[in-house]
């Protein structure tokens, strides 16, 4: 899709859009903790310039501003940038969050010492675009840390499910190619000295069924929320049953809650 074109325009206020439905926040409260642990596998000190791209409601700016990091915080999305904002603000975190595109970062060259993206930037349309605004904002010798969800994972079997219902816009990457280790290896294969790449499971814990799991995503979950929006009554039983059945299968608990283990693939990279 030609970037200039008004269809890629139209694109990206779609995702604007998606993302700004229904209330992330309430969605971050169930990854927060392994957000921290993202975090503190980074070993951050205090002072490091700090970018959290698609940074959602503070979930890893946060902790890295514990740390004692000068954090920048970039979202598309406003109401979860106010969200992040008065989080920080109740912990008196000085924590700078800003509206922005993972495609087009609005930073100098070499600003950061740290980038990272949490289940974020790999919604970017245009992933050689991320790569390299990732690359350029990046100090020498700093460090890029991304944690995508993996095709063959909870998720990535989500996502593929829905696009069955509600195809995704013709020649955009699926989001999941960020989670598979040779394509994330290609996309940075000139710009970095070192990458390495961890395969991780994140836990969901709900304390309700599949059922209404399923709910709580159709309410506050921005993109399902407008999947089910494309969809006639006929297309929208579907979406619920298929979704239901795919939590019920993943299901570790027996008790009437939902716990279901997402891999994620976490990457670190050094800018060379």
């Amino acid at each position: 899709m030609d970037v200039a074109s008004p269809q890629f325009g139209q694109l990206k206020s779609a995702l604007k859009t998606a993302w700004m439905a229904g209330d992330f926040g309430e969605i971050a409260k169930f990854t927060s903790k392994e957000a921290e642990a993202f975090v503190g596998r980074l070993r951050i000190r205090p002072g490091l310039r700090v970018l959290d791209v698609a940074c959602g409601t503070g979930n890893t700016a946060i902790p890295a501003a514990r740390a004692g990091a000068q954090v920048v915080g970039v979202d598309i999305a406003p109401n979860s940038l106010e969200q992040a904002r008065r989080r920080a603000a109740g912990e008196k975190l000085a924590v700078q969050f800003e509206e922005g595109d993972a495609e087009a970062l609005a930073y100098p060259d070499s600003a950061f010492d740290i980038v990272i993206t949490m289940f974020g930037a790999m919604f970017a349309p245009r992933p050689d675009r991320v790569a390299a605004e990732f690359l350029r904002v990046s100090k020498p010798g700093g460090t890029i840390a991304m944690a995508n969800w993996t095709p063959e994972g909870f998720v990535g079997k989500s996502l593929r499910m829905t696009a069955q219902l509600v195809p995704p816009p013709s020649g955009i990457p699926a989001p999941v190619l960020w989670g598979d280790e040779k394509i994330v290896r290609e996309r940075f294969a000139i710009g970095v000295s070192e990458l390495n790449a961890e395969r991780r499971a994140l836990r969901f814990q709900y304390p309700f069924p599949p059922e209404k799991v399923v709910e709580f995503y159709r309410e506050y979950f921005g993109p399902t929320k407008m999947a089910f929006s494309r969809l006639d009554e006929s297309g929208q039983n579907q979406l619920t049953a298929e979704m239901q059945s795919l939590w019920r299968e993943h299901n570790l608990s027996s008790d009437g809650t939902t716990e279901v283990d997402a891999e994620y693939l976490e990457v670190k990279a050094v800018r060379a």
